[in-house]
């Protein structure tokens, strides 16, 4: 018989001996996270933690680690945190993000080869990473059922959390509730919100903390079939345990009985014109919750496809899909109400740039979940649903192109104005010349509004027709669209001129 090379084994379980000062560690990286982050405004804080965090994860994987491979991580980690110093915002934090993942998997693993190995290592470190942790305390104890248990509870309790803290910071109502369960003792001063951050903060350190990369096995050809399925069922098992069956089923029926209380509280208050208790004014619960419940819409997609993803165990299950066809409904919903939100808060404060932006994703999340839904009922790929999502995407774009915002933003609030009778506020002069020649017939309509008889907006009105002029004065400059209000500005200038 042709002798077999054993595999490389898996770096899984978590050493006894080492469990104790990891946690410790993580703890106060958890400690450190509050002291820098909670309820506190993030700017060179997060390089800091990042620079301690990449300190810890060098350290306490460094029987895994050499100087060599040391030194080129702790290098494309500070190309990766000098942007953050720069100034933080999304792309320096993606950035930083990334490059925190690369100098990990090159510090403490040496079988990483090619794109598609590391890729496959950012995904485990940053996505399927941070629910590990109960799973790896419980399993370095020998409490295999008890480990089965936290990971069957881990997801439904730690996002129906989370579900609960949107729904309270979107809707009064249920923020109201959770206080009135404050009983006054010591208890009360759990802050619920703060719980959260430290059970995330723990989540997303200890991946950094307890490194595992799973690498290939080096066998013949003769082994490489069987060798090839025993693998893929390892790594695949951080994803069914953490998203099999049992997980999934629990947290469909507690999202849902979740999000009917937000469903149901939208049609009586929102819908219905309920009355309110006295000390919550409907502006305050509709114009609240628009965002934070759209966020609560692109968490729940995401659940869903990672726990319907095609062959999955849950794919197959007749109780299962009716759950998640209910859930996205309520989704569904939950997006047309946020939608139902932003427009009375429009009627009031009129509209800007981010909040047709902000309809517009809306629209977009609402076609994405209905895609999902297709996706599972006819058995697609997740091919074809990011092919449906991009044709949607752009097309969406292409139409956008074609729109005056500029025009349908004036327009609507100068008529939604106070001056005008509306029930917004008072129209910004100042935004209306922001938005360039294109708002010049809203600027004439304003000035016919007999108090909004401002000299400055006449000489701001007669610049911007002035600049437009000079745009059609050269042939490069031209556009279908500034010509469309040259026209007009001719014909408004012919009736204005007495007649000899």
């Amino acid at each position: 018989m042709p002798s077999i090379a054993p595999p490389i084994p898996d770096v899984r379980p978590v050493q006894t001996s080492l469990l104790a000062p990891r946690l410790a560690v993580t703890l106060g990286l958890a400690a450190l996270a509050d002291w820098l982050f909670y309820n506190e405004r993030i700017g060179i804080s997060l390089a800091l933690f990042a620079v301690v965090l990449m300190g810890c994860s060098l350290l306490a994987n460094r029987a895994a680690s050499s100087s060599r491979r040391s030194l080129l991580a702790v290098v494309i980690a500070v190309a990766g945190i000098i942007p953050a110093i720069e100034e933080l915002n999304l792309l320096s934090l993606a950035l930083l993000v990334l490059a925190l993942g690369v100098a990990v998997s090159i510090g403490t693993n040496p079988g990483l080869y090619g794109l598609a190995d590391r890729t496959r290592a950012l995904r485990e470190l940053l996505l399927f990473g941070p629910f590990r942790l109960i799973r790896d305390v419980a399993g370095s104890v020998s409490m295999p059922a008890v480990a089965t248990g936290f990971a069957v509870w881990f997801v439904p309790v730690v996002l129906g959390a989370v579900f609960v803290a949107l729904f309270a910071s979107a809707n009064p109502l249920i923020e109201k509730w959770f206080a009135l369960l404050n009983p006054g003792n010591a208890a009360s001063q759990v802050n619920l919100t703060r719980m959260l951050f430290w059970i995330a903060m723990l989540s997303v350190v200890w991946p950094f903390i307890q490194v595992r990369w799973r690498r290939k096995a080096v066998t013949p050809a003769a082994a490489i079939e069987p060798v090839a399925e025993e693998s893929s069922t390892r790594s695949d098992g951080n994803l069914v345990d953490f998203f099999g069956t049992a997980t999934i089923l629990r947290s469909l029926i507690l999202f849902n009985l979740l999000f009917a209380v937000q469903t149901i509280l939208d049609v009586i208050y929102l819908w219905g014109n309920a009355a309110l208790p006295a000390d919550i004014t409907y502006a305050a619960y509709a114009h609240r919750g628009a965002y934070p419940l759209i966020v609560t819409a692109l968490l729940a997609a995401g659940f869903v496809l990672i726990a319907m993803r095609p062959g999955g165990p849950a794919e197959q299950s007749p109780v299962i899909r009716p759950l998640v066809y209910l859930w996205v409904a309520q989704n569904v919903m939950l997006v047309i109400s946020s939608m139902l939100r932003l427009d009375l808060y429009v009627q009031t404060y009129l509209l800007t740039y981010w909040r047709i932006a902000a309809f517009i994703w809306m629209l977009l999340v609402a076609v994405g979940l209905v895609l999902i839904v297709v996706r599972i009922a006819l058995r697609y790929s997740d091919e074809w649903l990011i092919r449906a999502n991009l044709i949607t995407l752009f097309g969406t774009l292409y139409i956008c192109s074609l729109v005056n915002f500029a025009a349908i933003m004036a327009n609507y609030n100068v008529s939604h104005s106070r001056q005008a009778g509306g029930k917004g506020v008072s129209v910004d002069m100042h935004y209306l010349t922001l938005l360039g020649p294109q708002a010049l017939p809203a600027i004439d309509k304003a000035l016919q509004l007999r108090y909004v008889a401002d000299p400055s907006l006449v000489s701001h009105r007669n610049c911007l027709v002035e600049r437009l002029q000079q745009d059609m004065n050269s042939w490069r400059a031209w556009s279908f669209r500034s010509w469309r209000l040259q026209r007009y500005i001719a014909t408004r200038e012919q009736q204005q001129v007495p007649a000899s």
